[in-house]
């Protein structure tokens, strides 16, 4: 038996105890094979560690397994990924979109340092440019999820779910006041870990229970820089309450459903996909895909339905008409995505068609 980090796991390894979240809730058995699905919702679940047998399951001692295997079609061919970085779009979408991490971390500090006014104008205004430039042969969906490497996780992962909202909002047909409120909420809502140790968030190793306890303070942290400001009570409350979950699972006050404010649980959503689906000091990015599937099959209880269809959906319908390979090796385009299982969409295979909500031993790995 040794004890493993979940970002050092690979499928195949035997559990060697049951795994609870920090909710005392049995996330996996003592003895379960771990497979990609599996180590995709311990880190949906923010487990770092769990414990192993020595041995590996007999099926998988000759495979060789590839984290990156799930990130992007890996052949000669340029991958979906490639094609996205190397165009004029995306490197002029980097540029402005590192340029307004800068902006924004310099903003916030000039807060905490000097006492200065929080322009939130300007942040709204500036997201609003970065949304600007994902109308052209790559949605914004494109870009971000082809730029998952920066040097400031914090401020990065703010502009990412600050977008994501803003585009979000649209989904759910809210007017342009109340898109403007959660771009913001998606924006801010991390505020709080500037006074968290930077030692403690980009640790590559296990989080001790009172690392853990530290970076839980990151909620109230938030709320108490925000709340003396004149902004909307939903910016404050969404950095106060976007880890409460609906069944009560969540931190800091274990809210249920209808004790959270709206905002919040439309934050908590674009903030879990953009964490699975980014890179991160001690793991690679999930897939979109994964991401999604993880989300639909463990959020229904934890996320509001209404808001967590919505998304899933439509991120899953960005995807519509782009190439995608199959677990078992065949490629085809994505055509058509249910809404009550965004995760399985149908696939065109050329000779014929392949309905993964109806397949469920077949799924998506990567764009191709």
């Amino acid at each position: 038996m040794k004890r493993i980090l979940v970002y050092e796991l690979i499928p195949g390894m035997i559990t060697a105890e049951d795994v609870y979240n920090y909710s005392d809730q049995l996330i996996i058995p003592k003895g379960a094979t771990l497979t990609e699905k599996a180590i995709a919702k311990l880190e949906f679940y923010a487990i770092a560690f769990i414990r192993v047998e020595d041995d590996l399951d007999p099926r998988y001692e000759k495979v060789n397994v590839s984290s990156s295997a799930f990130l992007d079609d890996e052949s000669s061919a340029p991958s979906h990924t490639d094609r996205v970085r190397t165009s004029e779009e995306f490197k002029q979408f980097k540029d402005e979109f590192e340029q307004e991490v800068r902006d924004f971390k310099s903003q916030i500090n000039e807060v905490i340092t000097k006492n200065a006014p929080l322009d939130v104008d300007k942040l709204f205004e500036d997201s609003l440019n970065l949304m600007s430039m994902g109308k052209g042969s790559f949605s914004i969906f494109d870009m971000l999820h082809s730029m998952r490497e920066n040097d400031d996780e914090t401020f990065a992962h703010c502009l990412n779910v600050g977008l994501f909202c803003n585009i979000f909002a649209g989904w759910l047909h809210l007017s342009d006041e109340q898109t403007k409120i959660a771009t913001l909420c998606g924006l801010l809502h991390d505020v709080g870990k500037t006074c968290v140790s930077e030692d403690i968030l980009s640790k590559e190793a296990s989080l001790s229970k009172e690392e853990y306890k530290i970076i839980k303070t990151h909620a109230h942290e938030g709320y108490n820089f925000l709340k003396d400001l004149d902004i909307d009570s939903h910016i404050k409350n969404a950095a106060l309450m976007h880890h409460e979950r609906c069944d009560g699972s969540g931190y800091p006050f274990a809210l249920t459903a209808t004790k959270i404010d709206p905002y919040a649980k439309m934050v908590a959503i674009a903030d879990v996909y953009d964490a699975m689906t980014s890179s991160r000091t001690f793991r690679k990015a999930h897939s979109p895909f994964m991401a999604i599937s993880t989300i639909e099959s463990e959020g229904f209880q934890k996320y509001d339905t209404k808001f967590l269809l919505t998304f899933l959906e439509n991120v899953m319908n960005t995807f519509i008409g782009n190439r995608v390979r199959l677990s078992d090796g065949r490629e085809g385009e994505i055509v058509f995505v249910p809404k009550n299982s965004p995760s399985r969409p149908m696939i065109n295979l050329g000779d014929s068609f392949i309905d993964l909500s109806l397949d469920k031993s077949i799924d998506i790995e990567c764009l191709v």
